[in-house]
Parts: C-alpha cells; structure tokens; sequence
C-alpha cells in the first residue's frame, strides 16, 4: 500500500520533560491506523508535530512523497493532514456551512460573501460523504455526534488525505458510533489515511487494521490489530499485566447505612427513586444512556433541585437545597466532566485538592495557611500515586487519571463519607483505570459509601457489590453483584419499575 505519512526519529523536549524519544510512525493510504497508550505516553505530542501545533526537536516527517515542516496548523491543513480534536471547536451561533468554510467562504465580484455557492459546496461535500445535515441548519443544539461528522466534513474540505481522529465517540451512543463508523469505512475506500486516537478496546479491535503502541515517550511496536489479543496490547500499553479480578463482595449486614433516598423526583429523568447504600458499599448505577443515572446524583448533591423526595445522612433527614448542604452533609460528587466541574484547570494541583475544603486551611485573619495546605496536597499526592512534577505543577497538564486522582484527593481532604463516582474513567487509559478502581476498593474497604455511575457496563459489573438500574427516569430493579450482564441490560429497557427495587 502506499504510504501517505512516515515520521521518523521524532524528538521532542519541553522543560523538564522528555515527551518524545526516537519515535518512529507512518500511515498507509486507506487505513485505520490506531494509536495507543496510557495518557502521558506522547500520543498527542506526536500527532501535534504531524498537524504544525508543535516543531520537532529531531527526526523526519515525510507527508505525499517529500519532507516537510509545517511552521503551523494551516499549512498541515493546506498539505491535506486534517485533525478532530476530543473538544469540538464549531461556533453555535454560525450555520453548518459556515462553520466548514470560514475564513474561506466563497465571494462574488465586489467581494460580498455568496451564500447560495457557500451552501452548495457543503451539500457537494455531505453528498459524498452520505452526511443528512442541511448547510443552513444552525449548529447550537446539534448532538455531539452531528457536530463530530461536521467537523470530519469541515477536515475533509481542505482535501485532507490524512485524518487524524482524538478519541472521536467519547460522548457517542452506540447508534452513533455505528453511524461514524460506516463513514470512516466510506473514508477508507476512498483512499484517505485515518489515525485513530482511543482508549476502548473493543472499537481498536473492531475499526482498525494496525496498531502502534507508545509508552513513556518511546515506540513499542506496530502489529496487525486482527490478529493481536486485547491482553498484549494492554501489557504493550502499561509495561505489566494487569489484575482482571472478579469482585469481591463484603458481608456488609451489619454495616450501618450511610446514604437513604426515597421518592427522589425531578421531572421525567428522575421519577420516584429510591435507595440505600451503607458504610463500605460500592452501589454501581447501570442504565442506557439517558436513563436518568446523572439527573439523580446531580439531585442528591443539590446541583439541580429535586420536586419531591427526602435524602437521610447516616439516619438523618438532611435539607439539600444547594452543593454547599451536600458537602456539609458529607457528601462528596465527582462530575462525568471533570474539567469544567471538578477542577480549576489553570490553577495548580494544591489549589485543587483544598477547593472544597479552604475552611480547614484559612487562618483566624481569613488567609490561607499555604504551609498547611502544601502539607496536606503533598500527603494526597502521596497516597493516591499522584504523578506531578510538584503540587504546584499546573493541573491542567497532568494526565487524565492524575486529574482525576486530585479530584478524589479534594474530597477525601473535606473526608465526605459518601462519595458519588460519575464517569470514574472516562477518557483514561487501562493502566489508569486500574488504579482507580482500586483506589475505589480501598476507599470501600475504609468505609466510604461509594455510588459508582458508569456507561461501560463491563466496569459497573466489575466494580459494584450491588446494581441499581435505571430505564427512562424510573428504578426498574437493585441486583446483587457478580450478575450477568443480561440480567443488567434486561432491566435497563425495561419501562415499568419492578417490585424488587428499593
């Protein structure tokens, strides 16, 4: 097949950091072409010197044949190398075709913008690429995986030979995925070179034809994605095996309960729920995606207010009207979207760890006791494996699993009893996942009530002593751990609320 890109050699420092060492990569025409490794392998650094956001220290790219630089982001666009980046960057108020061609847009002799042109071109490129979105249709309001076909549509009108793909169905139903799948089939046979950025395995396996894996700045191997089991990929990835354990369920019959809710109710998402979890219970909550499982945790911790309903904190009936009586109460909730709810990006990692907690650290003059507070983000970057350079390293530029490890850091320092995990792992690799869990294990086995919200069924059923489902707003049933899966998906569709479920 004919090779498309080849990077060789690529070198990349930045102060204090090695990011890229010797690496080599090169992307076949008509390909999927999936990259790999845990966040902080130099993933995203490589794909940034191939799309012109970053320069290589070292090495060779060659793009079509020749040896190039790029010297920024349109002149790797102008050589036909495109990128869909994770955050999706259209502008809500501007038309679909706007969107595609600004800065581009077709003009008529006195330079005035041609609308009727502008709108066709997009129709022409949505016809190839069998896109039913109309060129007028304006973006706010669009899903997420309509926005993603647009911006795969606004890449490919540059006549992009080369499509690099972030972790493109993070935020996509499996009916979208099918969807954005049938079109990098369709990019495929055209000839087009696709990377392919993602930490589920089950879709590497499944879209790919060859797989590099990167660890710790440095390349692994290349293999052919259909012949290769999961398990190499994952020992490539992290340099180890990794413990697949089946849960252990403790004998909690005595145990004291932390959390009740009963007949919590907010709209349609949220109709008459109610459960308990006790001291040292991991109570998974498994559900189709609207199911309502985030609308309910959003309603405990006082972020929406629920209609009717009653919440009782270690046999009290507590009064939620806003997160601050949540925190108060003892409870601690770590957002599906960690980066605009859990954390101060721009702010550094002992910033984070005290957000939730500057009352214990603030002296009698109202000032923060930053020795206090270093000590204790120190004792938190300790015990939970914290990589960070020092909790004054911007948290922004850590890692997803380390972001997400300061998350949890913050709320074991305001010492919330009841803990709410949305999303635990979302957007973060194998080897990370691993330590969360078992992070959530030992959090458990020191007595922390822990609800666990997660999409990936595989991880509820390998995490939760016990599972509540959800199916349109309603609790359809509460099953032991150490089910099947069937049994799980059986009350997830299914509309009207069991007898069991408590």
């Amino acid at each position: 097949m004919t090779k498309l890109v080849e990077m060789a050699g690529i070198e990349k420092h930045f102060p204090g950091v090695h990011a890229l060492k010797n690496v080599s990569f090169d992307i076949e025409a008509g390909e999927v072409h999936a990259l790999m490794g845990e966040n902080g392998a130099g993933k995203s650094t490589l794909m940034k010197i191939l799309s012109g956001v970053y320069t290589k220290d070292a090495g060779s790219v060659r793009a079509f044949g020749e040896e190039v630089t790029f010297d920024g982001p349109r002149a790797a666009q102008d050589a036909g190398i495109g990128i869909i980046h994770q955050e999706l960057s259209l502008m809500n108020d501007l038309t679909v075709a706007q969107n595609i061609f600004i800065g581009r847009e077709p003009r008529g002799r006195f330079g005035t913008l041609n609308e009727t042109k502008l709108n066709a071109n997009a129709a022409e490129l949505f016809a190839q690429l069998n896109i039913d979105i109309l060129p007028t249709d304006r973006i706010e309001g669009m899903s997420v995986a309509k926005q993603q076909m647009i911006e795969i549509a606004k890449a490919l009108s540059y006549r992009s030979r080369v499509l690099i793909m972030d972790e493109p169905t993070a935020a996509l139903t499996n009916t979208e995925i099918r969807e954005l799948f049938a079109m990098i089939e369709k990019l495929k046979s055209d000839g087009v070179g696709i990377v392919y950025i993602s930490h589920r395995m089950d879709e590497i396996k499944q879209i790919s034809d060859r797989i590099t894996v990167m660890r710790d700045g440095e390349y692994v191997d290349t293999v052919p994605a259909e012949q290769t089991p999961i398990n190499r990929i994952i020992t490539m990835m992290v340099g180890r095996e990794l413990e697949d354990a089946e849960v252990k369920i403790p004998d909690l019959a005595d145990a004291e309960i932390a959390l009740e809710v009963r007949g919590l109710t907010r709209g349609r998402m949220v109709q008459d729920v109610s459960f308990s979890v006790k001291k040292g219970e991991i109570l998974g909550f498994a559900g189709l995606m609207g199911a309502g499982r985030t609308e309910v945790a959003r309603a405990i911790f006082g972020a929406d207010t629920p209609e009717a309903g009653e919440v009782i904190v270690h046999g009290r009936p507590v009064k939620i009207r806003n997160t601050r009586d949540a925190v108060l109460a003892g409870i601690g909730y770590l957002s599906e979207d960690r980066k605009h709810h859990g954390l101060a990006l721009s702010m550094d990692v002992r910033a984070n760890v005290g957000l939730a907690s500057m009352d214990q650290v603030t002296n009698v003059i109202g000032r923060i006791d930053e020795t206090k507070l270093a000590k204790t983000a120190v004792d938190y970057i300790d015990k939970l494996g914290i990589r960070t350079p020092s909790d004054q390293q911007e948290v922004g530029l850590l890692s997803g699993g380390n972001q997400q490890k300061v998350v949890i850091a913050k709320w074991l320092m305001r010492d919330c009893d009841i803990l709410i995990f949305d999303e635990p792992t979302r957007g973060i690799d194998v080897g990370a996942k691993a330590e969360i869990y078992r992070l959530m294990n030992q959090l458990a086995d020191e007595g922390k009530a822990i609800i666990v919200i997660s999409s990936e069924l595989p991880e509820v059923l390998r995490l939760s002593h016990r599972i509540a489902v959800m199916c349109e707003g309603q609790l359809t049933g509460i099953l032991p751990g150490g089910v099947e899966q069937e049994a799980v998906m059986a009350l997830a569709t299914q509309r009207e609320t069991t007898e069991d479920a408590a």
